[in-house]
């Protein structure tokens, strides 16, 4: 599919069964039909989807020109130091790009892990070291095919391995891995401190800088985050005025810089409805 600017959900709103769909097999029509053109399919809480339904799923994708991408099971934690739980996280990657095979999808979105016990900077060397087996792993089997991409997110708690740094780093490691950029979890994370153009702008000049025109294409999750003194608490949704992040300043940073990213709404239960806000917020920019 062509790479371009997209906005989409991630998961069904209830809109969606509210005017008479049963299945996520109608969704890119459904989603096509708002004005919208991509679509996340979480896995965070296991694989619920069948490789026959998945295809199902990617062929109508690919007739309404819906960018298909996963989330990965929220189990995953590269920073165990127990081998048997890393062989698990390994299988949570190498099944979801069969998935995301299936849907036709290019960028599987990863929580990498978190401290634990573990000081963080041996933390993060543990997700380094076991992220480059489980990408040997993938290519060993496949499963990496081209235009597939790992995507690594920025995490809204504390204890969680994910600053936007940290996630920036974490990238430079593979040219399959792409940064996911959840803005409200950065947002979460650092007390509030999105508010203007810069501070947007300054998560894309380091990414660039870094990993050049991977950045430009990368992942994005947007939604507002209730936070407090330990990161994120819950996703809001867009019509929130106390948490933020706003939308319209990343919109401006998008337009001005000539980014192609992925926008992927995950509002509390907004989420189709707030991807139009944004898409309107974006598409209204002089």
């Amino acid at each position: 599919m062509e790479k371009k600017l997209r906005f989409g959900p991630s998961g069904n709103e209830q809109i969606f069964y509210d005017e008479g769909y049963k299945h996520s097999v109608e969704a890119p029509a459904w989603l096509k039909s708002k004005g919208l053109s991509a679509y996340e399919f979480s896995f965070g809480r296991g694989f619920t989807v069948k490789e026959d339904t998945a295809t199902k799923i990617g062929e109508a994708a690919r007739e309404n020109d819906i960018l298909v991408s996963a989330h990965a099971p929220y189990y995953i934690n590269l920073a165990n130091p127990d081998e048997e739980m890393i062989q698990k996280s390994f299988n949570y990657i190498t099944r979801g790009l069969e998935l995301l095979d299936c849907f036709g999808g290019t960028d599987y979105v990863v929580h990498v892990g978190s401290c634990g016990k573990l000081e963080r900077s041996v933390a993060i060397d543990l997700v380094k070291k076991n992220l480059k087996r489980a990408i040997d792993i993938c290519r060993e089997k496949n499963l990496l095919k081209p235009g597939m991409r790992i995507c690594p997110e920025a995490m809204g708690k504390p204890q969680q391995i994910g600053t936007y740094q940290e996630i920036i780093d974490i990238c430079t490691l593979d040219e399959c891995l792409v940064p996911t950029f959840d803005f409200g979890h950065i947002n979460a994370l650092t007390g509030g401190t999105l508010k203007t153009y810069d501070d947007y702008k300054k998560v894309f000049d380091l990414a660039i800088e870094k990993l050049g025109n991977r950045a430009k294409n990368c992942h994005i999750h947007f939604s507002k985050i209730e936070y407090g003194e330990k990161g994120e608490i819950r996703h809001l949704n867009y019509d929130d005025e106390i948490y933020g992040p706003d939308f319209e300043p990343l919109a401006r940073v998008i337009k001005d810089m000539g980014l192609t990213p992925t926008i992927i709404c995950e509002s509390q239960s907004h989420q189709t409805t707030d991807s139009l806000i944004m898409k309107g917020i974006y598409d209204s920019l002089l």
